[in-house]
Parts: C-alpha cells; structure tokens; sequence
C-alpha cells in the first residue's frame, strides 16, 4: 500500500485523489498528485508551531515566576533583618530557639505581603530565607549533601563542588558580594575571628569541623572568595579505607605495629589528598591509656580515646596582640608529660621542635607535612627546620631528620579521583650526607585502568623487610610475614 493510502485510511475524511501509487517498495517522491500528504504536513507543522509557542509561554511564565519569587525573597529577607535587628546574634538564644523564633517572625513577613503561594513555594521560600539569614545561603544544600566533600565559591556568581573526589560547576549563586560577605562574617563571628578590609583573609571551623578559608578585597580582586573544606560526620576507620581501596589489610597489620611500637610517623601527601583522615587512622591504633596532646590550625583531629588534650592555635587579635602559634604550643606540650604528641601539620619552625622531642622521649609521635613524594618530604622538612631561625648546618639538620622519623606514609590523589597510599617508606639513616629511603610498599601503576578510567593497581609489598620490624620482636608485637610478600614483577619504584 502506497502512503496517500496509507495515509487516507488513516483520516479516512479525504480520498486520495486517484493519483498515480508509488511502488511497493517504500520510495516516494512527493508530488501534487497527494494533497492528502500536503495537508497531512501543514497540520503536523500547524501542531509542531503551536507545541513551540506554548513552550515559549511556558518558559517565560516560569521565567517570571521565579523573578517575582526571587524580588518576593529580597523583600521578606529585608523585612525580617529589620523586625529581628541584634536578637539575630542574641548569644542567650539556643541554635533550636533562635530558628523558632526567626520562622515565627518570617511567617507574619510573608503573610504581610499578601502574596498567593502555593505550599511548594512558601516552603521554598522560606528555606531559602532561613538559610541566608542563619544558615550559609545557597551553598547550605551542599554543606548537608554528605556525597560533596568540598565546597568552593569563587565569586558571588561562581560556586563549585567536589564530589567523589571530582569538581563541578553548580547552577548555585548568591544574589550578591554583599550577600556572601554576610555569609563569611557569619561563620568567622561564631568562631571569635573577624574579617574585614585591615585583616581580609581568615582560616576558620565550621560547627562539624568543616574547615573555612575565606578571603575579601583587596586581596580578592574579583570579589569575596570562599572555600570550605567539609569535615565527615563520621570518622573514617581503618576497615572504610581497606573497603575504599586506600590501602591493604597488609598494610594496615604494619601501620598498627608500627604506632604500637612507638615509631615516630610522617604522613606526607598534597592538598586535600586526606593527610588529616590518615592521622585520624593512625590515631586509633594509639593504646587508650596514652596521654595524648594534638596540636592544631583548626581542630580537625576525631580522637576516640579518652586521655587527650586538644591544643589549637589562635592569630592576633585587632591589636596585633595575643598570637599563639603552632611552634609554641609544640613547646609548651613538652611540659605536659606527654606520651604521644600528634601534630595536626608542620609548615614552619615548629618542624625542628617536633623533630627535636622524637628525639628526645617522646616517641610515637605523628605529624604531617605536605610533598609529592617520601624523597620531597625529607626535602621539605630540612627547609621547614631552616625556617625556625636557627643557624645550623645541612648535614645536622638531616642526622636529627634521619634519627627522628622512622616511617613515612605518603597518600596522593590520584587523576580518578581515589585517594591512596602510594608508598610506605622507611628512612634507614644517613649515607654520606644523604638520608637513606626504602620503600616497603609501592602503588602498582603497571595494572592500568578500567572502562571508567579507574585505577586498577593496588599498593604492592616491595619484598625488603624493614629494620624496624626487629624492635616489633622485641616487644612482642605479631606481624605476618606474609605482610612483606615478594616484590610484585611491573611495579613501579
């Protein structure tokens, strides 16, 4: 059957005007000969115009009433900054009574304008006001998303998030820089830090931990700039690692004998590569009845035990005065008979303080440092020691690095997203003038990727067994000698 048949039997309203038929075979050639068709084509097009010219209307309907929405917003929020005034920083005002209390106020606000609202969009509306009036504003959804692990706002207009160890640009912006300025002073306030144009950058602590790096103009050309580092509402233990692929239960019998024993430990990685949840890690292996002291920036460290200290540093106030640094609460944690010390991070003379009590009793102790590989942290820490002022010579300062660290652990983020350790790295002592390394364990990049660009490799046991595991004899501590496997053909090292 030709298609103006086809076709006419469908509408069956019009013949098909005795025209010629087109072969069995499929092929047409469109011709005066089937007015049905023409007619068929101008109803579909009249039908296809008028689907896009609702949609258009469609779009420019939702289009208003998300700007009427949004001018609604701006006005209920004024109103309720105006009826609120200073009982919005009222410090007798519990977290729980402070949100009652300003959704009460914000619900005569909204009945005020008199404006029709669905209940989807008086809900909205109001979440969205109580997040920018006592929350972080639009970026609130992502600090309770647990899969986003970082948060970072360029400028008011410009919001990225990390999730699963990979960045993405939100459709999420804040209605102005005077709008996420509110949300910086906000969060730096709660912490008894300020921000302002004589002291524009500031490293806070959200609540939950979640680590705050904010800075304004004039530093910040383009705006206020924000980044916030979220702190898991769990800590991670060392069975979640294993579970995530970060490293072996090989590896976790030897890091446990290894805090068990008391050696000293270097956690060595780049920025957000997870330095601060391997301490975590390492931590929990510490006997419970350790006097702990940690040593902080922002309070980071999740802790289980119960005899710890937690030491944080605090910046000058607004007179220039009153600064605690890292370095003298490294010293002041010498007096507090300590049995481990566990330093949140080196990056300054604190570095020769630390190294200078692994050498002198206070073994066990853990620290980390950032590098790109075990071989850049021994660098980095010669350079952070020749930071703290004190005139010594090279080889010194690496005999008290060569006698100080026993282990370093070095985690590297790699190009999938995927956090591993890639190196468990013994420091042997010195050669010469140089600190000897060697690796127990080593990443297996030879094993490739899968169809999702996923790593397949794994950290692998080079085969050397290292010194240290003599004094793990001595003391009694089991390890498997299974744990130090024959050096895996195609590793790389």
């Amino acid at each position: 059957m030709n298609l103006s048949r086809r076709l006419e039997s469908l509408h069956g309203d019009e013949p098909s005007g005795g025209g010629a038929t087109a072969p069995d075979d499929g092929v047409y050639a469109a011709s005066t000969e089937s007015p049905t068709l023409s007619r068929f084509q101008e109803v579909r097009a009249a039908e296809a115009a008028q689907a896009v010219s609702q949609r258009e209307v469609g779009t420019q309907s939702t289009a208003l009433a998300s700007e009427a929405l949004g001018s609604l917003k701006e006005r209920a929020t004024a109103a309720l900054y105006e009826r609120m005034g200073s009982r919005l920083t009222d410090s007798s005002l519990d977290e729980a009574e402070l949100h009652q209390y300003v959704r009460d106020e914000l619900k005569l606000v909204v009945d005020a304008e008199q404006v029709p609202l669905t209940a989807a969009e008086r809900h909205r509306l109001t979440s969205e006001i109580i997040d920018d009036v006592l929350g972080h504003g639009p970026i609130q959804r992502f600090l309770d998303d647990p899969e986003i692990t970082e948060v970072m706002v360029n400028r008011y207009d410009s919001v990225y998030v990390e999730r699963y160890g990979r960045l993405f640009k939100t459709e999420a912006k804040f209605t102005s820089d005077e709008a996420l300025r509110k949300v910086i002073e906000r969060i730096v306030s709660r912490v008894g830090r300020r921000i302002d144009e004589s002291s524009p950058l500031v490293d806070a602590r959200l609540a939950d931990g979640s680590r705050v790096n904010a800075i304004i103009p004039p530093l910040a050309v383009n705006g206020p700039s924000l980044t916030i580092r979220k702190f898991g509402r769990e800590a991670l233990t060392v069975n979640k690692l294993i579970e995530f692929g970060s490293l072996t239960p090989e590896m976790a019998e030897l890091l446990r004998a290894c805090v068990l024993a008391r050696m000293n430990i270097i956690v060595s990685g780049g920025t957000g590569t997870g330095k601060t949840t391997l301490l975590n890690v390492l931590s929990s292996f510490i006997p419970p009845d350790d006097r702990i002291v940690t040593i902080e920036d922002a309070v980071e460290l999740q802790l289980q035990q119960e005899h710890v200290i937690r030491l944080e540093s605090r910046p000058a106030n607004i007179e220039g005065r009153g600064e605690v640094t890292i370095r003298d609460l490294v010293r002041n944690s010498l007096r507090m008979r300590p049995d481990r010390i566990v330093v949140g991070e080196v990056r300054g003379g604190e570095s020769l303080d630390m190294l200078q009590a692994m050498n002198t009793g206070h073994d066990g102790s853990i620290s980390t440092v950032h590098a790109n590989s075990p071989r850049d942290a021994i660098a980095r820490l010669e350079t952070l020691v020749l930071m703290a002022g004190m005139d010594l010579p090279l080889r010194a300062i690496r005999e008290q690095v060569a006698s100080a660290v026993n282990l370093i652990v070095h985690i590297t983020r790699l190009r999938d997203g995927t956090r591993r350790i890639t190196h468990l790295t013994e420091v042997q002592g010195m050669e010469g003038d140089i600190v000897t390394l060697q690796d127990a364990f080593v990443f297996d990049y030879s094993a490739g990727v899968d169809a999702n660009g996923r790593f397949l490799g794994k950290p692998m046991p080079t085969g050397v067994r290292p010194r240290f595991t003599d004094r793990f004899a001595e003391l009694g501590i089991p390890v498997s000698p299974a744990v130090f496997g024959a050096f895996a053909p195609g590793v790389r090292r």
